[in-house]
């Protein structure tokens, strides 16, 4: 059989692998098989990149061919993983789509310990406390990316980073992006020796985030799209900044704010 052409053709609805792989958009099912669901060529190509094949390579019978969409084929029966071929329905069925994606991957989850992470090997880190929306997360996944982090730590009861929406969100970085979690009082004692500044966000603080002295390896601290930073975190911080407000919004979305930090962070670079 040639690298271009999957292994087999899957028509109903009710298949098992379709049922697995539809099942990923529930948290429970991706914590039971530690797998996630990513769609589109795009990003099979950034997982590619970073050396991350699929488990499980969906091809609708409407794809074009592709030279990436051939290696994606390649890699992925070369690490073990399965090659099948869907139908359009399926597909929809899946992304929960009218106009789906015509390939979809599915991939092991990655989380990065805190003790193996190098402070040093990065600019600019970033933390973030109870975040709560998909989209906020997926969109700092890729500011991180874009501006060069080190990588992403969640502390306490953060969105699954690989739900369908937060993944769709990154546009491909959740693959670059190193990405941890952990509780709070194992971040604590984490923090304790970490090298350079330790910058949290407060709506009451009085530095102005642009005239804030920090130390590189930068570590910006995040809060709750609602309620902000917690007081037990924001006392751990070096100093606490605010993004000055001139209309008449008192705050700003969380992963607009966080890109405003980590771009002043890295400001020179």
């Amino acid at each position: 059989m040639s690298a271009a052409s999957p292994d087999r053709l899957i028509t109903s609805l009710t298949n098992d692998t379709v049922k697995a792989v539809r099942a990923l958009h529930m948290r429970k099912a991706r914590e039971e098989t530690g797998q996630f669901l990513a769609e589109g060529l795009k990003f099979i190509g950034e997982a590619l990149d970073q050396g991350r094949a699929p488990r499980r390579l969906l091809v609708g019978q409407d794809a074009r061919p592709h030279p990436l969409l051939d290696r994606a084929r390649a890699e992925t029966r070369a690490a073990g993983g399965e090659v099948v071929m869907v139908t359009h329905a399926i597909l929809e069925k899946i992304s929960r789509r009218e106009n789906p994606q015509t390939v979809l991957g599915v991939f092991d989850q990655a989380f990065s310990p805190l003790a193996a992470l190098d402070p040093t090997s990065a600019a600019c880190w970033v933390a973030l406390e109870q975040v709560r929306d998909p989209g906020n997360l997926g969109t700092i996944i890729r500011t991180a990316d874009a501006a060069g982090c080190g990588g992403v730590i969640l502390i306490s009861d953060c969105v699954d980073p690989f739900s369908v929406e937060a993944v769709r969100a990154t546009m491909g970085s959740v693959f670059a992006v190193s990405i941890s979690r952990t509780s709070v009082d194992e971040f604590l004692a984490w923090r304790a020796g970490w090298p350079g500044s330790v910058i949290g966000t407060r709506l009451d603080a009085i530095v102005d985030h642009r005239a804030a002295a920090l130390k590189r390896p930068a570590l910006i601290l995040m809060g709750n799209e609602q309620a902000g930073l917690t007081d037990r975190l924001a006392a751990t911080c070096d100093v606490n900044v605010k993004i000055p407000m001139r209309g008449r919004a008192d705050s700003l979305n969380l992963a607009v704010a966080t890109g405003i930090m980590v771009y002043a962070a890295t400001e020179g670079l």
